[in-house]
């Protein structure tokens, strides 16, 4: 008689085959391999690093391509616009020279323009996010592992801040900025604006992550390992460097690339109400409100921006649930 062979030589087999790709990785290394299966993932991340490239070589785009974002195109050269500041060729004048077209009025470039408002878009939104995120990491992890009347003064700021309609109070903010730095015979400097424009977007920002974090803290510190360093006579220096901090990471990682497409949109919808940059800046929110205003006769103008703000911002959405997932594998989409 023929003994069958037991069933969990197969199921071993299947196993050890398995086990080679995770045994003996670090946590960065799982994380990384989870990141490479997931195509959405690396889609998604091909098209952020495609805008933060083109952000970064704008100049030489612009070089390349041989066009000025600031060059009245239309208005110094005849036979671009009508007499009512339309472009005369069909699909917002879009040639063999001017890939996108020309803006209605002015006649810039609209792929120069483009370009550039990517890179302002961008500028300000990644500096915003890189503070705002210092800011929650510090007042997150004070509040959670101080506690006490720190953690009480810490969680009322943070709830102020979260009760603000950060839109409306942006709006009336700008305004009293201006009022106070500027004299009303004197333009606005653009560095001014881009500064305030980063200080209010970090002001309304850093609380949820400080909350998240806190939380996070407040779990950790009872922790037996915090507790062991804590007998050994470990700073509250090293034990937040050394302890808490690294098991952080993930959740800061998560909420940064959640935050910048969220302040990218913020910004140009800021410029669009017409507190965000000023001329003759190119940005992604001016460009949408000049397309409202002639969207009838020229719908291409407004198309470009519309399109690219839209795959940017849905791409770095889906980096960041691919980014997530690949931390913690357990939550499911």
């Amino acid at each position: 008689m023929t003994i069958p062979a037991p069933a969990t030589t197969t199921t071993g087999e299947a196993l050890a085959a398995k086990t080679p790709e995770t045994v003996g990785r670090s946590p960065g290394q799982l994380m990384w391999l989870r990141f490479r299966r997931d195509r959405t993932g690396i889609v998604s991340a091909v098209v952020v690093i495609f805008f933060f490239l083109v952000a970064l070589l704008a100049p030489v785009i612009a070089w390349l391509y041989g066009k000025d974002p600031y060059a009245l195109y239309g208005q110094d050269t005849p036979g671009l616009l009508n007499d009512y500041g339309y472009p005369i060729l069909p699909n917002g004048g879009i040639s063999s020279e001017f890939w996108f077209g020309i803006e209605p009025g002015l006649g810039r470039d609209v792929f120069t323009q483009l370009v550039y408002g990517i890179r302002t878009s961008l500028s300000i939104a990644v500096t915003a996010t890189v503070i705002a995120t210092a800011i929650g990491i510090v007042m997150g992890i004070v509040a959670g592992y101080a506690g006490g009347k720190t953690d009480y003064f810490i969680g009322r700021l943070i709830d102020i801040v979260l009760s603000f309609p950060s839109v409306l109070f942006i709006i009336a903010f700008m305004p009293v900025v201006e009022n106070l730095f500027v004299r009303p015979d004197e333009e606005t400097p653009i560095w001014l604006r881009a500064v305030t424009l980063v200080i209010a977007l970090t002001v309304f920002q850093w609380a949820g992550l400080a909350r998240l974090l806190r939380g996070q803290v407040l779990s950790l510190r009872e922790r037996e390992f915090v507790e062991a360093a804590k007998v050994t006579g470990a700073s509250p220096a090293r034990i937040v460097f050394k302890e808490l901090l690294p098991n952080l990471w993930t959740p800061i990682l998560i909420q940064s690339t959640l935050l910048l497409p969220a302040l990218v949109t913020a910004e140009a919808a800021l410029s669009f109400l017409g507190v965000g940059m000023i001329e003759p800046i190119p940005d992604w929110g001016r460009m949408f409100r000049r397309g409202t205003e002639i969207y009838q006769n020229d719908i291409t103008y407004l198309i470009f921006p519309g399109v690219a703000l839209l795959i940017f911002v849905i791409a770095f959405n889906l980096l960041g649930d691919s980014v997530r997932d690949a931390f913690d594998p357990k939550l499911k989409r």
